[in-house]
C-alpha cells in the first residue's frame, strides 16, 4: 500500500469501524494526523497512519469470550481495495496464479505437480459419478481420495502443509475429465483444458488466470468461516477444503456464478429488461452489487479489463448493468469470462473454488497457530422453557 495515499474521514471510519467524531478524538489526543490538501476543504489522513492504528486499536481490542475473533494477516478489505498480504490484489492480475497462491501461503515459489498415484485414483473415483452429476461435484471426491492417499496428511506443520498444497490444488486441477491439451504447464492453462473445447489465446489464459488470482481470497466469507472452524479442530487440510466445497457450494455462494451465466444467456437472448424481470420474479438479481464495495468491486473492474469479451456481449453486458442500474461483481465478471469462452454454466463455481482453495489453505496454516477448538458461540435459546 502506498505509503503517501491520501484517505477521506468516510474511509477512515469504515477501515477503524468507527464513528466520524471518533476520528476528531483520535487527531485531538495526537493518535492521528490531518493533513491538508491544497485546493480542498477538508482533511485528508495518511493510509500508513490508518493502517499503525488499525493495528493498535483492532489488535488489542478486549473480545468477550462468546465471540471469539479471527485476526488474519491474509486479506485486507478496505479502501474499496482487496489486498494480500498488502499488496493490492487487481495489480497482480498478471502474476501467475502459482505465485499468488504461496503469496498467500507466505512460502517461495514451488512446482505445482499431482502425484501419480493421488491423480489417477481420483480419476477414476470421479468417473463413477451419474452423468448428470456437475463438474464441481467432482472436486470433493477428487479431495477425499487425494486425502486417502497422503500419509502425511494429519502432520499440520507449516512446512508439510504448504508443501502438500500445490500437490492437491494440481490434482483437483488435472483430475477433472480433459476436453483438449493444455497450451501449457500452468493452472490456468490445465484448468481451460478442462472446461471448455475451445483452444486459448494467450489472452484467454491471462484473463482466466486473472479470475484465480482474484478469487484467491476474500477475508472471512462464509466458505472461509467454515474452513477456519474445521482447521480449529486440528482437521487436516484436505478435510478443511472439504469443509470449504461444502460452503461454496450454496446458491447464495460459489454456485451463484451459473444463475449470474444464465442470466447473461437470457439477455443476449430475449433482452436485458426481459431477462432482469425474470430474474427478479425467482428472488434476487446476482452478479450486481457487492456491500464490502460501496463504489463497485474492482475485482470485477479488473478482471473485466482483461476478459476478451465480444462486441455483442459487451453490448448485452452493458444493457445489463444499465437496465439494474448497478454495479458489476465478481461473479457477474466471471460469468461474463465463462460465457466469452464457451465454457458452460457450471464452469463459474469450479473456477471459484479452485482459486479459493488456495485462500482456505492459508486461513488453515494461520488457524493450526491458535489454541484449538477456539469456536464455540452461545447460541440464544428461544424454546420452550425446561420442564421443572
Amino acid at each position: 500500500m502506498a505509503e503517501d495515499h491520501l484517505l477521506t474521514t468516510a474511509e477512515v471510519a469504515r477501515r477503524l469501524r468507527i464513528k466520524p467524531e471518533t476520528i476528531y478524538a483520535y487527531v485531538s489526543r495526537g493518535l492521528l494526523t490531518r493533513v491538508k490538501v491544497p485546493g480542498e476543504r477538508i482533511s485528508r489522513f495518511r493510509l500508513s497512519d490508518v493502517e499503525r492504528l488499525a493495528a493498535r486499536t483492532q489488535g488489542t481490542r478486549p473480545e468477550r469470550d462468546a465471540e471469539p475473533a479471527m485476526r488474519t494477516a491474509i486479506t485486507l478489505i478496505a479502501y474499496n481495495r482487496l489486498f494480500y498480504r498488502g499488496r493490492d490484489a487487481a495489480s497482480l492480475v498478471d502474476t501467475a496464479f502459482e505465485h499468488v497462491a504461496t503469496l498467500l501461503w507466505d512460502c517461495e515459489p514451488v512446482a505445482f505437480v499431482a502425484p501419480g498415484e493421488a491423480l489417477e485414483r481420483a480419476r477414476r473415483a470421479s468417473e463413477q459419478l451419474p452423468p448428470h452429476a456437475r463438474l464441481a461435484d467432482r472436486l470433493p471426491v477428487i479431495v477425499a481420495v487425494a486425502a486417502a492417499t497422503d500419509p502425511l496428511r494429519f502432520d499440520l506443520s507449516p512446512s508439510t502443509v504448504v508443501s502438500h498444497a500445490p500437490e492437491l490444488l494440481a490434482t483437483m486441477v488435472d483430475a477433472l475429465p480433459a476436453r483438449g491439451e493444455p497450451a501449457d504447464t500452468s493452472i490456468a492453462a490445465r484448468l481451460w483444458s478442462r472446461l471448455t473445447d475451445r483452444s486459448p489465446a494467450a489472452h484467454d489464459l491471462r484473463a482466466l488466470n486473472a479470475a484465480l488470482v482474484l478469487l484467491a481470497d476474500h477475508d472471512l466469507a462464509a466458505s472461509t468461516i467454515a474452513v477456519r472452524v474445521a482447521a480449529s479442530t486440528r482437521a487436516h487440510p484436505y478435510a478443511v477444503v472439504s469443509a470449504g466445497l461444502g460452503a461454496l457450494d450454496g446458491p447464495m455462494h460459489g454456485a451463484v456464478g451459473a444463475a449470474v451465466y444464465r442470466l447473461v444467456e437470457t439477455a443476449a437472448r430475449d433482452g436485458a429488461a426481459a431477462a432482469i424481470a425474470e430474474q427478479l420474479r425467482s428472488g434476487g438479481l446476482p452478479g450486481l452489487g457487492q456491500r464490502l464495495y460501496p463504489d463497485g468491486d474492482p475485482r470485477a473492474r479488473a478482471l473485466l479489463d482483461v476478459v476478451p469479451i465480444p462486441a455483442g456481449l459487451q453490448s448485452t453486458l452493458d444493457d445489463l448493468v444499465a437496465t439494474a442500474n448497478a454495479k458489476p461483481n465478481i461473479d457477474f465478471a466471471l460469468a461474463a469470462l465463462a460465457y466469452a469462452a464457451e465454457m458452460g454454466p457450471g464452469a463459474a463455481e469450479v473456477i471459484f473454488a479452485l482459486a479459493r482453495t488456495a485462500g482456505w489453505i492459508a486461513h488453515a496454516i494461520e488457524e493450526y497457530a491458535q489454541p484449538p477448538h477456539r469456536f464455540r458461540w452461545s447460541s440464544g435459546y428461544v424454546g420452550p422453557t425446561p420442564a421443572a
